[in-house]
């Protein structure tokens, strides 16, 4: 007879709350499922349904019964998905359409007898400062940024700083909107695309000298819209899409170009235009480019976490942290049950290696010495799932696990670093990268095998104060008189490093 597996019965679980948001757009419902641990949100489940609910709007602001009834029947769907939660633990919040519409409520009414829960039609500076809070919840920056939402009927813009958004505003123009009144009979013609982008610049008359002269330090897009316009720029430059890639006015214009040549809607066929974005990507591409126009934008990139992601993080008091990668790696440490007084040991002796080296190694990237620091910090996650090949376990959970804070080249880097914090190096399995030399990360990588090995016997107090020097490829770390010939353990472990390093060309010496 088969054993019958022991439950979790006895197994202790932290506390976490699960919470939804769902966006009620103007061209899309967004549904996000969340769970919240130790300080982070854990995205458990996403439902997007496409219902151009603008398209139901009239000249007099009503909203139509075939658009109500294209929502509600989402609203069915989605219902599925909020069974058995809590009324405190939903959010609900409508935007443009319903800001707009004169029946807004003959809606609102229908809804609640499907949802029970309540539905909060936001203004345009709410929904601005909600985007904006999801991406620098997400996104971590310095100095101030401009995010640009395109929706169905509105364009949001912000300027913040950090958690706070300075500068809020929502203007009246988005891609269902503009597809009805310049792309209506689904032509591409050079003049349609000309009306667009004008009327589009006409609107941010009212606020661009003011936004011009606040300034920003980089600007992100998010929204279904822009990541489609992002991965055609994209794909037209041969080079995959992520996060980093950015978008120039040259760029979009040469999409204009190719959708003017398709001359139809319906000729649009590119593997980044999904069928159900294809009628409103014109429309979008036109405020986009007007956009640039007017602000002087030189580029842009994607951000995937918008309105949805805002609202739950206002939901959750806890999560108003200001250091997003700090909360997200004090998460990861939670989770996985890091042992803290190890990795602050190693972090420690990571950061005095690095600055003895980063002059004379020429490490230079912004990013190198947090990225470091982290990965001093994670390198142990792995052990829940084995002590042995740690570091390949490690590396796994990081390179796969949702980190807010870190764009996809940094989770990239931090995956490399932990990968070969110990044993062989295998330098055919390093990643390529095109924002860091490989050169330089064979150091991060050597940085942080010295800073663990030298922690190795996990005691305070074990490692002496000790001196370090670094040439263009090697580093010399010498120790107290003596020391050393009473550690014959760690002398060996040091003479086996030094074959080790050998095979990213660093010359290590010990005396």
């Amino acid at each position: 007879m088969t054993p019958t597996p022991a439950s979790f019965d006895s197994v202790d679980s932290r506390n976490a709350s699960k919470v939804a948001a769902l966006d009620i757009g103007s061209n899309s419902f967004h549904l996000v499922v969340a769970r919240i641990v130790a300080g982070s949100v854990q995205i458990l489940h996403r439902v997007k349904q496409k219902v151009r609910l603008a398209e139901g709007l009239d000249s007099n602001n009503v909203l139509s019964e075939e658009a109500m009834e294209r929502g509600l029947a989402t609203l069915r769907v989605i219902a599925d998905s909020l069974k058995g939660f809590e009324p405190d633990s939903v959010k609900i919040v409508a935007t443009y359409t319903l800001r707009k519409a004169v029946n807004a409520n003959v809606f609102i009414k229908r809804a609640l007898e499907i949802l029970p829960y309540p539905i909060e039609v936001i203004s345009g500076p709410e929904e601005a400062r909600l985007i904006y809070s999801g991406v620098a919840h997400t996104n971590h920056d310095n100095g101030k940024r401009l995010v640009v939402d395109i929706g169905g009927g509105s364009t949001e813009f912000i300027i913040g700083e950090g958690l706070t958004p300075k500068l809020c505003r929502s203007l009246q123009m988005g891609c269902v909107s503009f597809t009805q009144r310049f792309f209506a009979n689904g032509e591409l013609k050079a003049k349609q695309f000309e009306r667009a982008i004008t009327a589009a610049e006409q609107e941010m008359e009212p606020i661009e000298e003011r936004y011009r002269r606040m300034g920003w330090q980089r600007c992100i897009g998010t929204s279904g819209t822009i990541k489609t316009l992002c991965n055609l720029v994209v794909h037209q430059g041969q080079k995959e899409p992520t996060d980093e890639a950015e978008v120039t006015l040259k760029g979009l214009k040469q999409i204009m170009k190719q959708f003017i040549e398709a001359g139809h809607i319906d000729k649009l066929v590119d593997p980044a235009i999904s069928e159900d974005r294809r009628a409103v990507i014109p429309a979008g591409l036109c405020v986009l480019i007007g956009l640039f126009k007017a602000l002087k934008i030189e580029s842009l990139h994607y951000s995937p976490a918008a309105l949805r992601e805002g609202v739950l993080y206002q939901m959750e008091d806890e999560l108003h942290n200001t250091d997003i990668r700090g909360r997200t790696a004090s998460s990861l440490a939670t989770r996985y049950d890091v042992d803290t007084n190890q990795a602050n040991m190693v972090l420690t002796t990571t950061k005095t290696l690095y600055d003895a080296c980063q002059k004379n190694w020429k490490l230079r990237h912004s990013d190198y010495r947090a990225i470091v620091s982290w990965a001093a910090l994670l390198h142990e996650v792995g052990l829940q799932i084995n002590t042995r090949g740690v570091q390949r376990h490690s590396a796994y959970i990081l390179q796969n696990v949702d980190m807010p804070g870190f764009n996809q080249a940094q989770q990239e880097l931090l995956a490399s670093l932990v990968r070969f914090h110990r044993k062989k190096i295998r330098v055919q399995d390093i990643p390529a990268f095109t924002q860091y030399s490989k050169e330089d990360i064979y150091k991060l990588i050597a940085l942080l095998r010295l800073a663990v090995l030298l922690n190795i016997k996990r005691q305070e107090g074990f490692l002496p104060e000790f001196d370090v020097v670094a040439e263009k490829h090697s580093i010399t770390l010498t120790f107290p008189a003596g020391w050393l010939n009473s550690k014959p353990i760690m002398t060996a472990d040091l003479e086996r490093e030094i074959n080790y390093l050998q095979a990213v060309d660093i010359k290590l010496a010990v005396s």
